[in-house]
């Protein structure tokens, strides 16, 4: 079922401008919009959170930790990281605040580790002072380790109940995915203390891990809550082909890698089904491949019209893509800022009813969305 049977818009740019990206216009089916730079020159930012008093924090891949105050990128990291590793698509990943960091200042972070035995996963807990993290606690690790470099993962979102969804890749080693005795290719769920979270689907079943909560999953780059629903919804990286979305549902196999819609780099199948029983399908896949990262779902006023759409950033389309839902499924598709360049690393729905987004480079950005004036 290709790609094409969905509506594909293209963004067009209604001004051209020298003096940069804030004098520009761009048109949407639906709205127009800006984008505003909020901060330059970070190096492969990876993701963003919103502090209660308005301080934003974001991540650098190269292994530090940024602070946004007052509209302006503080110069000096934050200090008291845990150990990582920089290597690969492997640093430091994902940030994401504790449901009561109001009272508690705590926050998350995941990030890849090295030790003699190989490179994996962790997530770690830590306190927040404003310049410093105090307290840190590794709280998940994947296992066992391997030597490779890519498909960490490191999503993470919380659901209402208070508990932590972690995203770890397949490593780039694809039968891993299957082998639920082994923490790659899936989503664990803990809690804040990192103990399997009551109610896991394997809580009694000795063949698979307790914090497992879905498995059959290539490398979520991408995990936001519905914001009726509750549920979490995630996207994945397929090969050449096969990205998928996905509602992320207790103890469901997503099939990787004995289905997909995608092929091998090489150009060759790795296999010839893309449906299986037992194994769920996406609810929306691209092929092509468009090699999403960061997912919003719209709730701000800012821009009525795109009310509970779902924003997905694309690094290798270097787009803004935005799906119209009806009745649980993708009715329609727009691709955005296409004529921006640039790979959308993050996208985040701001407390101040903006989009947020992060660009992958060596000197990234940070932007917001807001309406054309």
């Amino acid at each position: 079922m290709p790609i094409c049977k969905h509506l594909i818009l293209a963004s067009g740019l209604l001004l051209t401008s020298t003096v940069g990206i804030a004098s520009q216009a761009f048109s949407s089916e639906q709205a127009d919009f800006r984008l505003e730079t909020v901060a330059q020159g970070l190096e492969h930012p990876w993701s963003l959170a919103f502090l209660p008093d308005g301080t934003s924090l974001v991540t650098e891949r190269a292994g530090r930790l940024r602070v946004i105050r007052n509209g302006q990128l503080v110069d000096t990291p934050v200090g008291g990281l845990p150990e990582l590793v920089v290597s690969g698509q492997g640093g430091l990943l994902d940030v994401v605040l504790h449901p009561d960091f109001k009272n508690n200042q705590t926050l998350f972070l995941s990030y890849a580790h090295r030790n003699q035995k190989g490179m994996t996963t962790r997530v770690a807990r830590a306190v927040f002072d404003g310049n410093q993290l105090t307290g840190v606690d590794v709280i998940f690790e994947a296992l066992p380790r391997s030597g490779a470099s890519r498909h960490f993962a490191g999503r993470m979102e919380f659901d209402r109940e208070g508990n932590l969804y972690v995203a770890v890749g397949d490593r780039g080693e694809m039968d891993r995915a299957q082998d639920t005795e082994d923490d790659a290719g899936g989503v664990h769920r803990i809690t804040t203390d990192g103990r399997p979270a009551p109610g896991n689907p394997f809580l009694d079943d000795r063949r698979r891990n307790d914090t497992f909560f879905t498995f059959g999953n290539r490398n979520i780059q991408g995990m936001t809550i519905h914001p009726e629903t509750g549920e979490i919804w995630s996207h994945e990286h397929g090969p050449r082909g096969g990205d998928e979305i996905n509602i992320i549902r207790a103890g469901t196999n997503y099939g990787w890698p004995e289905i997909t819609y995608g092929i091998d780099y090489s150009g060759l199948p790795i296999t010839l089904d893309t449906k299986k029983e037992g194994m769920a399908q996406p609810l929306h896949y691209w092929d092509p491949s468009i090699a999403p990262s960061g997912i919003a779902f719209y709730t701000g006023d800012l821009f009525p019209q795109w009310q509970g759409d779902l924003f997905v950033g694309a690094l290798k389309m270097r787009k803004l893509v935005r799906l119209e839902l009806e009745g649980g499924k993708v009715s329609g598709e727009e691709d955005l800022l296409t004529e921006l360049g640039e790979r959308i690393r993050d996208v985040r729905m701001g407390p101040d009813g903006a989009l947020w987004l992060l660009t992958d480079s060596p000197r990234g950005n940070v932007y917001r969305m807001v309406p054309v004036q």
